[in-house]
């Protein structure tokens, strides 16, 4: 049954993890560049979303995609390599929900580890990351440039799926 907008308004719709296509890589590039310094282009989402390695999920929230995860897969290993959720929509748990099932469907495809690097002071991400299960195993200093010139370190995080 479709969603209609009251419900949508309201925050009574459902929300939904969904694998993304092809059609949605301006929306995603739009939610990546609010979410990031430099923003992928619609084109970088269009050919990840060609590569057979490359896994996107989308969050739907009635007929608007409110986020995604994005992560690339080699052997039984993956790395995420970017999540955001629509500024309007953080602070609701939605992203537990996105890495969640993200995770399920690598396991599913026979991943085995997940890697990911998060800022250091992105205390957010680092909330959601440690909840879900993953640890910092390394750190990379001075390796996120800011537009101000401004150096951040980053972490490097693991979670075993087996």
């Amino acid at each position: 049954m479709p969603t209609s907008w009251f419900a949508e308004f309201w925050g009574y719709a459902d929300v939904l993890v969904e694998t993304a296509t092809l059609r949605d890589a301006a929306r995603l590039a739009e939610l990546h560049a609010v979410s990031f310094a430099r923003g992928w282009s619609e084109q970088e989402f269009e050919d990840m979303l060609s590569e057979r390695n490359t896994m996107v999920h989308r969050l739907r929230l009635g007929r608007r995609i409110i986020g995604f995860i994005v992560s690339r897969i080699g052997a039984d290993e993956a790395e995420i390599l970017s999540i955001a959720i629509d500024p309007g929509y953080r602070g609701r748990r939605l992203s537990r929900d996105l890495l969640r099932t993200h995770l399920q469907h690598l396991a599913g495809r026979g991943v085995r580890t997940v890697f990911l690097e998060v800022e250091e002071n992105n205390q957010p991400a680092r909330r959601l990351y440690d909840y879900s299960g993953f640890d910092v195993v390394g750190r990379r200093e001075r390796y996120y440039r800011q537009p101000d010139g401004q150096q951040l370190n980053a972490l490097l995080m693991r979670r075993d799926l087996s």
